[in-house]
């Protein structure tokens, strides 16, 4: 099982939100490319970056993400604010290995599909859930289309992973929702990337013994000390 650590970015800054409340955030680093840096010279592979500001609906952090996309020895999946084609195109092009698109897949999920065929093999389609509901711009809004709906037209679709969020536990280290992340990866038949809650190495430990997680992401965890990213690592291994 793959750990991917979460740097959110929110004016230039890496930060955390508690339920996705841009009221309730935590700032952790002035430097974002740092924090960066000390996740790839730890061994990390992969780190999940979210462009706040854009899922906000405000002007994407171009210069930031694309210095932190060209760092060498770690891939960035970028996700927020990521909406059509165009936004696409250009994190990839910025040097991000993946995007991933959340609003866009509960809104038109056909649309969605034909872009990852696409491009296959390089967009994550990404489910924040609330209380059963998918919730899209921001966390802002319910989902047209349910969750078991949305899972089986992803079916076959050609992508890496979906990313499975559960809204209610994000930044709150009370423990994963992993019966949800079970259930998308199993009715979508894409391997899910757990999102939300993780706050202990048992958290991971339980993640790593389903085979259809196919990784975890980390964020307040990791900043707080609650384990170091080579105790993390070495549980996923």
């Amino acid at each position: 099982m793959e750990l991917i650590p979460a740097i959110d970015l929110r004016h230039g800054r890496a930060v955390r939100l508690r339920q996705g409340d841009d009221a309730r955030a935590t700032v952790y680093g002035e430097d974002p490319v740092a924090v960066l840096e000390s996740y790839a010279r730890a061994g990390v592979a992969r780190v999940h970056v979210v462009d706040l500001d854009a899922a906000l609906g405000e002007p994407q952090q171009r210069e930031l993400i694309a210095r932190m996309a060209g760092l060498e020895g770690v891939k960035v999946q970028l996700g927020g604010g990521l909406r059509d084609r165009r936004a696409i195109d250009w994190a990839l092009e910025a040097g991000c290995d993946r995007a991933v698109i959340g609003s866009l897949v509960a809104r038109d999920v056909d649309a969605f599909r034909a872009m990852a065929e696409a491009l296959p093999g390089r967009l994550v389609p990404a489910l924040d859930v609330a209380h059963g509901e998918v919730r899209i711009s921001g966390w802002k809004e319910g989902a047209a289309r349910g969750l078991g709906d949305l899972c089986g037209h992803l079916m076959g679709a050609p992508c890496p992973a979906i990313l499975v969020t559960d809204v209610e536990r994000d930044g709150m280290m009370t423990g994963p929702n992993l019966d949800l992340a079970l259930r998308v990866a199993v009715t979508s038949g894409i391997p899910a990337l757990l999102s939300g809650g993780v706050h202990a190495l048992s958290d991971l430990e339980a993640a790593r013994r389903i085979p259809e997680i196919g990784g975890a992401i980390v964020g307040r965890a990791l900043y707080e000390g609650a384990f170091t990213v080579e105790e993390a690592l070495a549980v996923c291994r």
